[in-house]
C-alpha cells in the first residue's frame, strides 16, 4: 500500500506504507483484506489514526502552535517569524514539524492557503477575488497551486463535488462566514 513521500522536494513521490507506518501497515493491509464489507474496510481505515495517537506518538506544543498559527493565517504571514514565536531556529521547526506532521511547514502553508481558496472557489466567488482574498500574488499564482494539488484549473474545483460537504456533518470554515 502506498503513500505520498513525506519530502516536500519529492512530492509526488510514492513510499510504501511500511515506511511510515513500519509493522502497523503490514497488520493493517490484512485486516483490509479479511474485511468483507466495504463498511470493514471503511472501519479499519477509521481505526488505523486512534491506534497510532493513543501508541503515544505525541506533537511538541511548537509544532501545534506553528500548525494553529498556519492554519489562523490561512498560511500566510512568514513561517521563519513562526519559529522565532515558538521559541525554536528555522533549522529545528523544520525537522521537528516534518517528522511530527509529515511536511515541512512552508508546504504545509501552500496547503492550508491552498485549502482557504478551494472552498472559496467552491462558494462561487471568482479566482481573481480568491486569489485577492487568500494572498496569492496574482491569479496565476493561485492557478498554479490548483493544478499542484487538485490536478485540475480553478473552474473545475469549484464545481468538484469533493468540496460540496454538508454543512451540518462538515462545518463551513470561518473564513467562508465571513464577507
Amino acid at each position: 500500500m502506498p503513500a505520498l513521500s513525506r519530502s516536500a522536494s519529492c512530492s509526488r513521490a510514492v513510499v510504501p506504507l511500511s515506511e511510515l507506518w513500519g509493522r502497523e501497515a503490514g497488520r493493517t493491509q490484512e485486516r483490509l483484506r479479511l474485511a468483507g464489507s466495504w463498511e470493514e474496510r471503511f472501519a479499519v481505515a477509521e481505526s488505523v489514526p486512534d491506534r497510532r495517537y493513543e501508541a503515544g506518538r505525541r506533537v511538541d506544543p511548537e509544532v501545534a502552535f506553528v500548525w494553529e498559527q498556519l492554519v489562523a493565517l490561512r498560511g500566510g504571514g512568514g513561517v521563519e517569524g513562526l519559529a522565532a514565536e515558538a521559541g525554536w531556529s528555522r533549522k529545528r521547526l523544520w525537522s521537528r514539524f516534518r517528522s511530527q506532521i509529515g511536511l515541512g511547514p512552508k508546504r504545509a502553508a501552500q496547503l492550508v492557503r491552498f485549502d482557504a481558496a478551494a472552498h472559496r472557489l467552491a462558494a462561487g466567488r471568482s479566482a481573481a477575488r480568491v486569489a485577492a482574498e487568500v494572498g496569492y500574488a496574482d491569479q496565476s499564482h493561485l492557478h498554479r497551486d490548483v493544478r499542484t494539488f487538485a490536478g485540475m484549473t480553478p473552474a473545475a474545483v469549484a464545481g468538484a463535488p469533493w468540496l460540496a460537504v454538508d454543512p451540518v456533518a462538515w462545518h463551513a470554515p470561518a473564513y467562508l462566514t465571513r464577507a
